[in-house]
């Protein structure tokens, strides 16, 4: 070592990369001798605590419209700060709290500093904005990857057969099978299939013409209370659908024993659907839409059941509430005895987007209109109306795809098709462009890593998501899905962003967390088909109080939202809060967690007991609602109680019809149905009812 000026040199030789040197010395001045404090050195690296440098999402580039962008650190505890103006970040620039929104090409960068260690280096990011961007030309006859079977007539019903029975099999099992990874769709082509399609976990059963009678199978398309260890009870047949065809039964019926996530939707039964398991046994939920059946529809056993714009023979049955909305041929509205809620007309639908086989071989997306106070289905009178788009307008998300491979094509104005699968993303997936189709089929799911949200969506016209799988990570996200960026404000009446057969899991497979699962701020978003569940049962170590966290599974902030059965399960706070004016609601399932360890861990203020699992937010003054259900069974403690299930403001514009609650088995109680009103849920479990509030 050496010194010159005060300034001393160090050379240290021999170490190897990661060595840790700890050292002081003595020295002398004017004839007295000093000990210097202990120094640490590191080989190589950078300096020690040094706080991780910030990441973008989305990464930066050439866009043709404004992008939310999300930025995080993987330093547990660290602050971002950041700016848009070009110059360096520091500790005094803005704080990141939430998502910024770039209308205009902006350099971002960000800096993560920690008290007591190192800042990070200066992550820098340019987005330029307004580009034309267009998607490259994908293939109008993709390779759909190996989870995707397609069955032709010419390869026989004998082969058909065979390999809808292997799947099956692998499929079916309700122990092994319902938290599994595996995913699976079955697309017929036009023609005549003679098959039995038995329907187990994971798997989507769709016809590829361009209208259900494109595609008929003799046969059966079936889901029962098919394993012994299931003994008749159907209410764990969940994540699985049937679309676009249509059904010869074998038997005169076909049945479709389904709990919730397990759509039926653009079939012609040529007959009967029984929706309850051959043994009679339990089944809870469900959900039809744009489908003719020309014999009875019976629901026996089902505790609730949403039909929307449909034609129906006749219907028989129900338990606790069945809904109805555009339905000819639906029962007369007589809740709770019978217990029908109906409605003659659906006031705002759009059927799903959908594959099909055009004329020529080449596969395209079908994009059906808009439809207001609608009955009956879309295709009744010949094809759906609407219009089409080409697959090459499409990415198809297959094994291999990550988060920034499927970020690069949306940034390139693709849409998606996603096929079956497990996708673990690292970063967001943001939604910007008006317009886009997010197809999934096989129920591809999607688990947010290391905390990020899933899924953005930017406030822009006409949005279409249907048939994913959001699945919480073990790390806490704060949401799975946001549509709209808080404070959105614009109207999107003519052209709506719509969310269908989008599923929520927090726990049963992994132990996820979720802050919440689906957060709405854009006006007039069709909310068609959701569950967002909280498990209640799962995979050893997935399940409890503290285990798989999720406060809220909803919440609305944008205006004149509707929704079109909403499944909302176990969630531990206000299962669905509901700001944004103008909203409703045809239909709603809810079970209340089954798990608060104590009534003092389940208040939603002092005083009163428990969360309500339906909360229109104090400042609304319109919003509406019918055919509404919530049950609670407290398992873990069955002492526990909720004051009520449904908490809304006292005036005139919010209504509600037809809702009930129930204590299953007596395991808990609610005392009250809508704030102070309604009777305690019997000991019974059968239903305490209110038809009208207020």
């Amino acid at each position: 070592m050496a010194s010159s000026s005060g300034a001393w040199t160090f050379t240290v030789s021999g170490l190897t990369n990661g060595s840790v040197l700890t050292y002081s010395f003595t020295y002398e001045k004017n004839g007295a001798q000093y000990d210097t404090p202990q120094f640490t050195y590191t080989q190589g690296g950078s300096s020690p605590g040094a706080v991780a440098t910030p990441a973008f999402s989305p990464a930066g580039g050439t866009f043709s419209s404004a992008q939310t962008v999300t930025i995080s650190d993987a330093t547990s505890g660290a602050t971002i700060h950041y700016t848009l103006d070009g110059s360096a970040p520091t500790a005094s620039s803005a704080t990141y709290t939430g998502p910024l929104s770039i209308t205009a090409t902006t350099t971002v960068k960000a800096i993560a500093v920690l008290s007591g260690s190192t800042d990070s280096a200066v992550a820098t990011a340019t987005y330029t904005i307004g580009a034309s961007a267009g998607c490259p030309t994908q293939s109008d006859t993709p390779n759909f990857g190996s989870n995707v079977h397609i069955f032709d007539p010419s390869m026989g019903n004998a082969a058909i057969q065979a390999q809808l029975d292997a799947q099956f099999n692998q499929m079916k099992d309700t122990n092994t099978a319902q938290f599994s990874e595996n995913r699976v769709a079955d697309l017929y082509k036009p023609g005549t299939y003679s098959v039995q399609d038995n329907v187990g976990f994971y798997t989507s059963v769709a016809g590829l013409g361009q209208n259900p009678d494109d595609v008929t199978i003799n046969g059966d398309v079936t889901v029962d209370a098919f394993n012994t260890s299931d003994q008749g009870n159907a209410t764990q047949n969940f994540w699985r659908s049937a679309e676009n065809l249509a059904i010869n039964p074998s038997t005169g019926a076909d049945r479709w024993a389904v709990a919730q996530a397990a759509p039926f939707r653009r079939i012609d039964v040529h007959g009967g659907l029984n929706l309850y398991p051959a043994s009679y046994g339990y089944a809870s939920g469900g959900y039809i839409a744009d489908t003719k059946v020309s014999g009875q529809t019976a629901s026996i056993s089902q505790q609730q059941w949403y039909t929307r714009d449909s034609n129906l023979g006749s219907w028989n049955g129900g338990v606790w509430n069945m809904v109805f909305s555009g339905v000819n041929g639906a029962p007369a509205n007589t809740f709770p005895s019978p217990p029908e809620t109906t409605l003659a007309t659906t006031p705002v639908s759009r059927d799903v987007p959908y594959l099909y086989l055009d004329s020529t071989g080449k596969y395209r997306v079908f994009l059906p209109s808009l439809r207001t106070n609608a009955s009956g289905p879309s295709w009744a009178n010949g094809s759906t109306p609407g219009t089409s788009l080409p697959m090459s307008q499409f990415y198809v998300v297959k094994a291999g795809d990550t988060a920034a491979t499927i970020n690069n094509a949306l940034a390139q104005g693709c849409n998606l098709f996603v096929t079956p699968g497990v996708y673990h993303l690292s970063q967001t997936l943001n939604i910007t462009k008006a317009n886009a189709v997010v197809l999934g089929i096989g129920y591809p799911t999607f688990i947010p890593d290391n905390g990020v949200n899933a899924m953005q969506v930017a406030d822009v016209d006409g949005v279409r998501l249907k048939g994913l799988l959001f699945d919480a990570g073990t790390t806490n996200s704060a949401a799975l899905l946001t549509v709209g960026p808080s404070g959105s404000s614009a109207s999107h009446a003519s052209n709506p962003t719509s969310i269908q057969d989008v599923f929520f899991r927090i726990g049963g497979e992994v132990a996820g967390k979720a802050t919440t699962s689906l957060v709405v701020n854009s006006g007039n978003t069709l909310i068609d088909h959701i569950w967002a569940w909280r498990a209640d049962h799962g995979t050893a170590g997935t399940v409890g109080w503290t285990t798989n966290t999720a406060d809220t599974g909803l919440i609305v902030n944008g205006a004149n939202v509707l929704a079109t059965g909403l499944f909302v399960e176990h969630y531990q706070k206000y299962e669905v809060v509901w700001n944004g004016q103008g909203g409703k609601t045809i239909f709603f399932q809810n079970e209340m967690p089954y798990d608060p360890p104590n009534q003092g861990a389940w208040m939603s203020s002092p005083g009163v007991n428990g969360y309500a699992a339906y909360k229109v937010g104090a400042g609304v003054t319109t919003h509406e609602a019918w055919g509404l259900g919530s049950y609670c069974y407290f398992n873990v403690n069955p002492s526990v109680n909720s004051y009520h299930a449904f908490e809304v403001p006292n005036t005139a514009g919010v209504k509600f019809h037809d809702a009930l609650t129930v204590s299953l088995g007596n395991v808990g109680t609610i005392t009250h149905v809508i704030n102070d009103t309604g009777a305690v849920t019997p000991s019974n479990t059968t239903p305490s009812n209110i038809i009208s509030y207020p």
